[in-house]
């Protein structure tokens, strides 16, 4: 719970801030990551917010690595603020 609390700070930080920047969307997407994971883990059959939960994390995985070829110290300090892994590259 403590990591959704901190996440929601970050999120009304940067609510002041660019709206279409790589982080505030991936913020954004990490908060909807988080809050379909904890419904899946009750609603288990839900194939719906299963596949969305699929969709939203490719977003996230190539806004990733789009902010991890323009900009890797910021990629470097958001992946350990949110407390994401690393993307694989290929």
């Amino acid at each position: 719970m403590v990591k959704n609390s901190f996440i929601s700070v970050i999120f009304q930080e940067k609510k002041e801030e660019n709206r279409g920047s790589a982080e505030f969307q991936i913020v954004s997407f990490t908060n909807k990551i988080r809050r379909l994971t904890s419904h899946l883990e009750l609603h288990k059959k839900d194939y719906l917010s299963q596949r969305g939960l699929r969709k939203i994390l490719g977003k996230r995985q190539r806004l990733l690595s789009y902010l991890s070829k323009t900009n890797k110290i910021r990629y470097k300090e958001l992946i350990g603020e949110l407390d994401i892994r690393e993307s694989k590259n290929r």
